[in-house]
């Protein structure tokens, strides 16, 4: 699919949403909805590896142009860059370098590139999470890409964006028109471990659970795998005089990088490593009844 680049961003008339940042991995997104039956979506990505050859960039930018024409805001949770093609990288081969960043400043060409390609899109990103891609740049590189590429998003203006951290909350707020606030606790964290061939990490949501009790939603990437696991709990409401039944939402995003494709050769086939799904996801608040709001995940295909 053609992509849409205008390089006009304006500031959008009645825009449902807003955020602001509380602490350095805490965000607060305020959604306004007026009637019942209006929504508000979100776009949630992670694992783009957008420098990688093998990132499905048409369909990245794809749902980049769904979450702008939806004024949806697009949240990333870490490893948007690959960045392994570093000078002391071990992992370094010249082969899986975009033309574009073969060049000596090579972590600065991903920077510079990576925000002019995102330029178009900067009235809908927010926050901007890091992943174990990121980290080992900043440890081993003595910089921090997520952070330069938000500053140079930020120097353009008209953006919301914001860095994150490798995990961190962010808490939607749901505005009725009479004046009912519902918050929705998202708590992001890029993720850890293989995933595994047998469990696709889903055995994670049970460790998750019990130190994330609080969060609605628990959002991970990392693996590559692509899940949403509701798991049902019993709380006392505010007043402690009403047993509540709820679901806590626990979501993996696969990313956009595809490794096996035909089997032929690479890292990813010679290690036994399976196809994996690409894409995002989307969660969407809705305006269900008078002082009730609910929202639903759905995979961004």
């Amino acid at each position: 699919m053609a992509t849409k680049r205008s390089d006009r961003v304006t500031t959008k008339v009645g825009r449902k949403w807003a955020m602001r940042e509380h602490a350095r991995n805490i965000h607060v997104i305020t959604i306004k909805l007026d009637r019942v039956g209006d929504s508000q979506a979100c776009l949630l990505q992670s694992d783009v590896h957008w420098d990688n050859p093998h990132c499905k960039q048409d369909l990245f930018y794809q749902h980049l142009d769904e979450a702008l024409a939806r004024d949806a805001p697009v949240l990333d949770n870490g490893d948007f860059y690959c960045a392994m093609q570093g000078k002391w990288d071990k992992r370094a081969n010249k082969n899986d370098l975009r033309p574009e960043h073969q060049r000596a400043d090579y972590l600065d060409a991903l920077v510079s590139t990576a925000a002019e390609k995102l330029k178009p899109y900067r009235s809908v990103l927010t926050v901007r999470g890091q992943g174990n891609h990121e980290t080992s740049v900043a440890r081993h590189h003595e910089t921090n890409l997520c952070e330069r590429l938000t500053e140079r998003i930020k120097a353009y203006g008209n953006t919301p964006v914001a860095l994150g951290g490798y995990s961190g909350y962010v808490v939607f707020v749901v505005e009725l028109h009479n004046g009912t606030r519902v918050p929705f606790k998202m708590h992001y964290l890029h993720g850890h471990g293989g995933g595994g061939a047998v469990t696709r990490g889903v055995i994670q949501t049970n460790r998750h659970a019990v130190y994330l009790a609080d969060a609605d939603i628990i959002w991970t990437g990392h693996s590559h795998d692509a899940w949403q696991v509701p798991i049902a709990r019993v709380r006392l409401n505010q007043d402690n005089t009403k047993i509540v039944h709820s679901n806590q939402y626990h979501l993996s995003t696969p990313g956009y990088k595809e490794e096996w494709q035909d089997g032929y050769e690479g890292w990813h086939v010679e290690r036994g490593a399976p196809p994996k799904p690409t894409g995002a996801a989307w969660l969407t608040f809705k305006y269900a009844s008078t002082a009730h709001a609910t929202f639903e995940i759905t995979e961004a295909k």
